[in-house]
């Protein structure tokens, strides 16, 4: 029976197939861009930091905010203390576009992350073109030559990549490719299903030296808080947050609980 990832992995890697675009053209553009903004870097602070992310739905909770302003929402995001704003470009499964991603890059100050299926090297180079500073390589979706190249590529065009794990075994991955900022995914890709104590149990696992960002699942101050005294460095919170009739107030909240002062 296809999970959830299958499908959406094998249609992202029918539409790699059908780019007729030349990889050396857009690495020649990629290379000409500005200077990206630090993204790992911005995650380095004290406390947790919080990748404030722009989705409109998901595949399995459906329209989450259909009506969605990017450049409204990153505003907010940016006013009210997101170190990073992670931004959905997937199309077909949560409704986002690389139009999102240009019109958030250029009105925001804050470094930006393309969240989204990456299976080649035009969807990294896609990436650096359109104004993201860093990209998420998914450890379940490739194999590990391809995520030693992707990494790589990103590397050399001054992307940052957050690798995504969801278990020890893909954090072993993780660790051969050398990767140094880590995301724990708290969704099960195939099922969809949240462990809310999935990042928890795995913090003891990490490189000593690598940030540790804790993705999806989070929804309150408390779980911040938890994670805060688990070392992890970040949080990327989605859906609480483009939910929220307040999203600048929900997110000053989960601030406030990752530098401790609830």
């Amino acid at each position: 029976m296809q999970t959830y990832l299958d499908k959406i992995i094998a249609d992202h890697r029918e539409l790699a197939g059908s780019d007729t675009r030349k990889t050396s053209d857009l690495i020649s553009i990629a290379r000409d861009m500005p200077p990206c903004l630090g993204f790992k870097k911005s995650l380095e602070g004290a406390g947790v930091s919080i990748i404030a992310e722009i989705k409109r739905r998901s595949p399995s909770r459906g329209a989450l905010n259909a009506e969605l302003d990017p450049v409204a929402q990153a505003k907010t995001y940016e006013l009210n203390g997101a170190s990073c704003i992670s931004v959905l470009t997937d199309e077909k499964y949560f409704a986002g576009s690389l139009e999102d991603l240009r019109l958030v890059k250029n009105s925001t100050r804050v470094p930006i992350l393309r969240k989204d299926f990456t299976v080649c090297e035009n969807d990294v180079l896609d990436a650096r073109v359109n104004g993201a500073d860093a990209i998420l390589l998914i450890v379940s979706a490739l194999s590990q030559q391809e995520l030693v190249e992707l990494q790589g590529l990103a590397r050399d065009v001054d992307l940052d990549v957050l690798v995504e794990v969801h278990d020890e075994s893909e954090l072993d991955r993780a660790k051969l490719v050398g990767a140094d900022l880590v995301g724990v995914n708290q969704r099960d890709l195939y099922t969809f299903e949240v462990d809310s104590n999935k990042a928890l149990v795995m913090a003891e696992l990490f490189e000593p030296e690598a940030v540790k960002v804790c993705e999806s699942g989070i929804s309150s101050p408390t779980q911040i808080s938890a994670l805060a005294r688990a070392g992890y460095n970040a949080a990327l919170v989605g859906e609480t947050l483009v939910r929220s009739m307040d999203p600048g107030r929900t997110l000053s909240e989960l601030l406030r609980a990752g530098r401790g002062d609830f």
